[in-house]
């Protein structure tokens, strides 16, 4: 049984619509087009987020807003594998810091695609406060 679907329409010119139930993304080669490592990084850092904020929003936590910055890196070029994403997020205007920071190191635990990601690659997480 699927949990979601997505369907992606592509030309011979790697260029691409990606639809899901919520919206449409423009993909590849494209103007604004999205590329494939973009959708990785962009899931877990949505799915972390979301998760996040569950478990934010249950310690009744506050904050005025979030960001974050995803990236990988491939120790060997040759590599098919990212062995690396480093996941950063800066909070604004925190109720209670140190209780984000547990919110976060627990998203990270309950965030499905980071669950995935990190059985083969290093997921790190670096929460800041402005």
């Amino acid at each position: 049984m699927a949990y979601d679907k997505v369907v992606l329409n592509w030309d011979m010119d790697f260029k691409g619509d990606l639809y899901s139930p919520t919206g449409v993304s423009k993909l590849g080669d494209q103007d604004d087009g999205l590329y494939p490592y973009h959708l990785f990084f962009g899931a877990i850092g949505s799915c972390f987020y979301a998760t996040f904020l569950s478990v934010a929003l249950k310690m009744r936590l506050q904050f005025e807003s979030a960001k974050i910055e995803v990236s990988g890196a491939k120790n060997n070029p040759d590599s098919k594998i990212i062995e690396v994403v480093d996941m950063k997020m800066i909070i604004k205007n925190p109720s209670d810091q140190e209780k984000l920071k547990k919110a976060a190191e627990l998203g990270t635990k309950y965030c499905s695609i980071h669950e995935l990601v990190s059985r083969s690659a290093q997921v790190n997480l670096i929460v800041e406060f402005e």
